[in-house]
């Protein structure tokens, strides 16, 4: 399982800001738009395709993954056809839409819960395995795009990346994928279900997998604290990755190193989620939230200074290491707090806040670069924010279970 989900990481590419962003001068040659027209298009389509997460963890709860993933990878193949298509602002927010929609909101949100309904223990060791799929695709997709735009135009490319998630991704989904362990005849963390019994007997503190439902996670105190850092993290490294070009540009430095520069930050956030993952198995969900918060401060008081190469890599290091430790803790988070029994829901819930943030941050600093001519008031501005929320952090305190002494094994049979 673990393997099928990193692929499908890697395939929600083409509707990531990674992804788009080397298609946006394109897109303003070829059909006349401003910077604005399209930030606004991006923000609008990002804004709406935040809406139906909520409801799409409901029915993965319902029909299981395996079924809802499927239907979403036929859509979004489809949504980068018609990217292929577009031929106004009208059009392209409508691309955007679909491809925000599918890719970088339900079809990453179903990868995680993916493998969370499969692991429990090892699921922060699991899930950093997982993301060095996505690391690489962060690394290397914007250069296979520029590859693809110069052998085959825009249009085309696009149209390619949509006949590749196809291929890639509905073999996988009929023949490998399975919803949850016990569809094998096993149970979390690769434990046979006739050794269940035995399996309980060794373990030295039985594994208690709580059940909360949508409204009582709302009601603690750690839903709301993650939902806020969540928000920031969205926003604020959204704007950064869509608006990276310029910022390089406005600094004094080249296109190709703001190119490295996405390579070196996939490479930190791919060494540290994977430690992450790790850490999170052992270490407290609050205080890995709080250094990666503490992290991107610093992050962005490095770009803030950006005047040279080096200076863009201790920034690609600094923000890439932290957005590695913040992945980790996302990725347990969930289902440590608050169980499988309606992780669709919750997580969905999650993605909504997620994706609905990050159409704020290219705007805001698109805004602040028209009226002051410089992203670093922007840039202060996140640098500021994230100072609070590192301290805020330390209140993501796992909750009390509703229904206390539940053990993960006889949840599993009820």
């Amino acid at each position: 399982m673990v393997p099928v989900a990193m692929m499908v990481q890697v395939c929600t590419s083409p509707g990531q800001t990674y992804g788009v962003s080397v298609f946006n001068p394109h897109l303003r040659d070829a059909l006349d738009l401003s910077h604005s027209a399209l930030s606004g298009a991006y923000m609008l389509g990002t804004l709406l395709a935040a809406l139906p997460m909520t409801y799409l963890g409901h029915l993965m709860d319902r029909y299981g993954p395996r079924r809802t993933l499927t239907v979403v990878v036929l859509l979004f193949g489809m949504a980068c056809l018609g990217m292929s298509r577009v031929n106004g602002l009208v059009s392209v927010f409508f691309a955007f839409l679909f491809l925000r929609m599918l890719g970088q909101g339900a079809m990453s949100m179903l990868a995680v819960n993916s493998v969370a309904l499969w692991f429990n223990r090892r699921l922060g060791t699991v899930s950093g395995v997982m993301s060095l799929g996505m690391a690489a695709a962060l690394g290397g997709m914007p250069a296979v795009g520029v590859w693809l735009i110069g052998n085959y135009g825009w249009r085309w490319s696009y149209a390619i990346m949509g006949a590749t998630v196809w291929a890639l991704l509905l073999p996988l989904l009929a023949v490998v994928y399975r919803n949850r362990p016990e569809d094998v005849g096993e149970v979390p963390d690769g434990r046979h279900v006739a050794n269940r019994d035995a399996a309980l007997a060794g373990d030295r503190k039985p594994l208690r997998e709580p059940r909360f439902r949508l409204a009582q996670a709302m009601r603690t105190r750690a839903y709301w604290v993650v939902a806020a850092v969540s928000a920031f993290w969205s926003m604020s490294i959204t704007g950064v990755h869509f608006h990276s070009v310029q910022i390089f540009l406005d600094r004094g430095l080249a296109e190709a190193d703001a190119a490295v520069m996405f390579t070196v930050y996939a490479v930190a956030m791919g060494t540290l989620r994977f430690a992450g993952g790790m850490l999170a198995d052992r270490a407290p969900l609050n205080i890995l939230l709080a250094l990666s918060m503490a992290g991107v401060t610093t992050g962005f008081v490095f770009l803030s200074q950006l005047n040279a190469p080096v200076t863009a890599h201790l920034f690609a290091v600094t923000l890439g290491a932290s957005a590695g430790l913040f992945t980790a803790v996302m990725s347990t988070i969930w289902l440590r707090y608050y169980g499988r029994a309606h992780l669709g829901k919750i997580v969905g819930t999650m993605s909504t806040v997620g994706v609905g943030a990050s159409s704020l941050g290219p705007v805001v600093m698109g805004a602040v670069h028209d009226l002051s001519g410089s992203f670093n008031a922007s840039i202060w501005l996140f640098a500021g924010l994230a100072l609070p929320l590192t301290a805020l952090s330390l209140g993501a305190t796992r909750p009390e279970d509703p229904v206390p002494g539940r053990s993960a094994m006889a949840d599993s049979s009820s």
